[in-house]
């Protein structure tokens, strides 16, 4: 990362123009200049949603001074990103329409589109084409396309040589306006990027610069309500490269800002902030698990004001995206199903509710995370999400609270909040009220009914619609958890013959088995590891071993104990999970459970809890050869899609040979490693559309790490039974 220039006027600068050491390149205290581990973010908001260009000027001015939040190229002038989100400024595009013998705009019925288009003249030309093409099809007039006035001078040299061809397309209906008329823009869009997909995976040409200019394309924001003005730019420079930022005409009742450092992927215009609803702060540490359960959910998904073209909105998330356009991917779609941005982040982000002294005074908060803990898996920071649809503006933090988030109240009417404090210029005497959020807390401004709407006001609004609560009473049951069976179910010479079979080695059983069934608690071992990575050893090794190396290349402060306690849950549900974009009584209709890691009096209570279940078994003969794995994990496969056809919601893969005899294991076969099994299965059902209508349990004997849950865990299982290694306690003892 480059460093911005250091100003030598500076009075630090003294002694023959050297820095001190005591100071950073931007004139502050090393320990804080050189804190970048965090992007900075906020939204300036009037509580009387009066627009004035005097607050877009605000924001502009907040977001310049949180340059130190953000990354910089080796040029020392390219940003990772900087951008903000306003409401449409109609002045400009009134004025435009009237320039192109257009008749005078109707807001409520008009949508604005901040487009990146290649530089590539056709394929700009082709994009536009496909826009219009769509826009007609869905019954929309395009009125034309505004050349959005930049300085192209002021930016970095890298900036420069990626910057795109910047243009606005101008829509209007004649009978949609609000929420119908968002809806429409957002299937538009997300056919207009299907269509250009399908050129891009299609045709073949010997120019590949029409290619690279069609991939190159990039919506910055298509809505009636807000719009979106980014770029490969330091904070500074946006107001000085998007002209219009500085015309008087641009008003706004309110602004999001961004200043990006980029920490998951490399710096790209399109990937500055604001995305389409929000503005965001951190990383989501569970990406990869979101990615891969928001995959898998799409098969059940639908609502009434989609019908059949639900499936203009798959895929919903993307691989290759950053955090969080996956996470603005997601909240867009339950949005412009019907919810509102506070709804859509307490579904998505929720609070850790479970050892909060203040929900006591809320049940009906909690009931709403209970029933949606059981439809959507959290997406968890840390992170500072600020977010706004045009109706509303607000902030949330996620469970951790890692990510500061400050705010102002003012007599003026203003509303702002900051993840520093003191980027926007209030006289002491201005101020109402001081505050921050605390970890899971949210604050939003209502700009239709002038409401500032603190955390419990606008959670129990939203927790009220719907009685939750009576819905999980009615429906969901709850395994309570067995006490740890003492009798010894094989002699020793059978319990050595298992251990061997399934990769016990005695290191295993005298300094992790034995030493977590002494102590309570995860074994501790010294730092650094100087074992082989498996795939390069001539050893042979368990599955698991394989997937050692994989951790977060984040900038997160660790979790301490204390902490971890608080916002950390070992509860997991069973059953079939429902269609997240609809609320029914009967998607509370799950089996909870306190852990994954169950005994096998619990693992017998499931089986009998009324649940639909089927146990498979993930033995095969040794006869087949070296083929009889793939063949085996073939027909695996093919009977759990079947059993979930057939209803099962609870799938048990077990390498027992019988639930009579639950320790054996002949000559005559061998096991399907249960972490190829259960991956195996669960990409299967992904693939079938059926993952989210059943559960998987793993009654295995290779599992007695906390390693070894993690992986069978994070790979798709629910719950794991490790029954050798009980048993191996049991001996033990």
């Amino acid at each position: 990362m480059g460093k911005t220039s250091v100003n030598q006027n500076h009075p630090s600068s003294a002694h023959n123009g050297a820095q001190s050491a005591e100071w950073g390149p931007e004139w502050g205290p090393k320990w804080l200049v050189e804190e970048r581990d965090a992007c900075g973010v906020g939204f300036i908001a009037s509580q009387a949603a009066q627009p004035s260009h005097e607050l877009v000027a605000k924001a502009l001015k907040a977001l310049g001074c949180m340059e130190h939040r953000g990354g910089c190229c080796a040029d020392q002038d390219s940003g990772d990103g900087a951008g903000i989100m306003t409401a449409i400024p109609w002045n400009l595009f009134s004025q435009w329409a009237a320039e192109h013998g257009h008749p005078a705009l109707e807001p409520e019925k008009t949508g604005v589109g901040m487009i990146f288009l290649p530089l590539h003249e056709a394929a700009a030309a082709r994009v536009r084409q496909e826009f219009e093409q769509v826009v007609a099809a869905e019954g929309l007039k395009t009125l034309g396309w505004r050349q959005v006035p930049v300085r192209p001078g002021v930016l970095g040299q890298l900036a420069r040589q990626n910057q795109p061809l910047i243009e606005q397309i101008v829509v209007q209906s004649t009978d949609l306006a609000g929420d119908e008329l968002e809806r429409k823009l957002y299937l538009v869009r997300r056919q207009v990027l299907y269509t250009v997909g399908a050129i891009l995976a299609s045709e073949q040409s010997a120019d590949a610069d029409f290619y690279k200019g069609l991939r190159d394309f990039y919506v910055c924001s298509f809505s009636c309500r807000t719009i979106v003005y980014k770029g490969m730019v330091r904070s500074e420079v946006l107001g000085a490269f998007y002209e219009d930022l500085n015309n008087p005409d641009y008003v706004s009742p309110f602004a999001v800002y961004h200043r990006r450092f980029s920490t998951n992927t490399m710096p790209k215009w399109p990937l500055a902030h604001p995305m389409r609803l929000i503005g965001h702060n951190g990383e989501i540490n569970t990406l990869v698990g979101n990615i891969n359960w928001m995959m898998a959910r799409q098969a059940e998904l639908g609502h009434e004001v989609w019908g059949d073209r639900v499936e203009l909105l798959k895929p919903i998330v993307n691989s290759e995206n950053s955090d969080s356009a996956n996470l603005d991917n997601v909240m867009e779609m339950l949005v412009r199903s019907g919810r509102t941005p506070q709804e859509a982040l307490m579904i998505m982000v929720p609070e850790a509710y479970n050892n909060q002294p203040d929900l006591a005074q809320h049940p009906e908060i909690v009931d709403f995370y209970e029933y949606y803990s059981g439809l959507q898996e959290a997406w968890d920071g840390p992170a500072l999400i600020v977010f706004s649809d045009g109706q509303q503006v607000g902030a949330t933090l996620d469970r951790n609270g890692l990510r500061p988030a400050r705010y102002v109240l003012t007599k003026d009417g203003y509303v702002i909040v900051s993840s520093e404090a003191g980027v926007v210029d209030i006289e002491p005497s201005n101020v109402i009220e001081k505050g921050r959020l605390g970890p899971g807390q949210m604050i939003a401004v209502d700009l239709g009914t002038h409401e500032i709407l603190k955390n419990w006001t606008l959670k129990e609004r939203i927790a009220r619609r719907q009685p939750y609560g009576e819905w999980l009473r009615q429906h969901r049951q709850e395994l309570q958890p067995q006490l740890f069976s003492e009798a010894k179910q094989a002699s020793p010479e059978e319990l050595l013959r298992l251990q061997a079979a399934f990769g016990y080695t005695a290191e295993d059983l005298d300094m992790i088995i034995q030493d977590m069934a002494a102590l309570g608690k995860e074994p501790t071992y010294c730092m650094g590891d100087d074992i082989p990575l498996a795939v390069l050893s001539d050893k042979p090794h368990l599955l698991y071993n394989y997937f050692k190396q994989r951790f977060a290349q984040v900038t997160n402060p660790a979790i301490d104990p204390l902490r971890e306690r608080l916002v950390m849950s070992l509860t997991t549900q069973l059953g079939a999970r429902g269609n997240l974009l609809k609320e029914q009584p009967e998607y509370a209709k799950l089996l909870k459970l306190e852990s994954p890691v169950l005994n096998e009096p619990e693992l017998e209570l499931i089986r009998q809890s009324g649940f639909a279940s089927a146990t498979l078994s993930t033995l095969y003969s040794i006869a087949d050869g070296p083929a009889g794995l793939e063949k085996a994990v073939r027909a695996l496969c093919e009977q759990a899609a079947a059993a979930v056809r057939e209803g099962k919601a609870i799938l048990v893969l077990s390498d027992r040979t019988s639930a009579d005899q639950p320790l054996s294991l002949s000559s005559e076969t061998t096991y399907i490693p249960p972490l190829l099994a259960v991956g195996a299965v669960h990409h299967f059902l992904i693939s079938q559309g059926l993952r989210m209508r059943a559960s998987l349990v793993v009654d295995t004997a290779q599992c007695w790490s906390t390693h070894h849950f993690a992986c069978l865990i994070g790979y798709g299982a629910s719950a794991v039974c490790p029954y050798l290694a009980l048993e191996s306690v049991r001996h033990w003892w």
